[in-house]
């Protein structure tokens, strides 16, 4: 099981590097008025999302892998470890929110400006701190 462990934790980190750069590209995609910079933006924007989108099902894979042969009957009246798991259903919805986010500015569609996707990118900071101090601390 620590080999299923160490690889959950490294695509996971993996998933959360996209999932902080990506938002950032939206930060200066909404900035951007030169059309160049844009068509450069939609096309980064696309090629991080479809990047990203493997190492999420990977995480997922992997850390129901461990649910499922190890934690579920260790921690499975333990609050915290529901609470993680609305955390990732939470941060997998983020991630296919981007997603319509990336088509949105695709398609030139863009409702946001740059000050929503700069409070938008702050979202699975706040995820990954939760997430990481409930396995690790386990506090409730």
């Amino acid at each position: 099981m620590i080999w299923v462990k160490a690889f959950h934790i490294i695509f996971m980190v993996a998933w959360f590097a996209g999932l902080f750069y990506l938002p950032r590209l939206f930060v200066n995609h909404a900035m951007a008025e030169e059309e160049a910079v844009k068509a450069r933006l939609t096309v980064m924007e696309g090629k991080l999302y479809r990047f990203i989108t493997p190492w999420m099902l990977l995480t997922l894979i992997f850390g129901f892998w461990l649910l499922f042969e190890y934690a579920w009957a260790a921690y499975a009246n333990m609050l915290w470890l529901h609470v993680k798991l609305l955390l990732v259903a939470l941060l997998v919805g983020y991630h296919f929110f981007c997603g319509k986010l990336v088509r949105d500015f695709a398609n030139g569609n863009n409702r946001h400006s740059h000050v929503w996707y700069r409070w938008f990118n702050e979202l699975p900071v706040l995820v990954l701190f939760a997430a990481v101090i409930l396995a690790v601390v386990k506090p409730f």
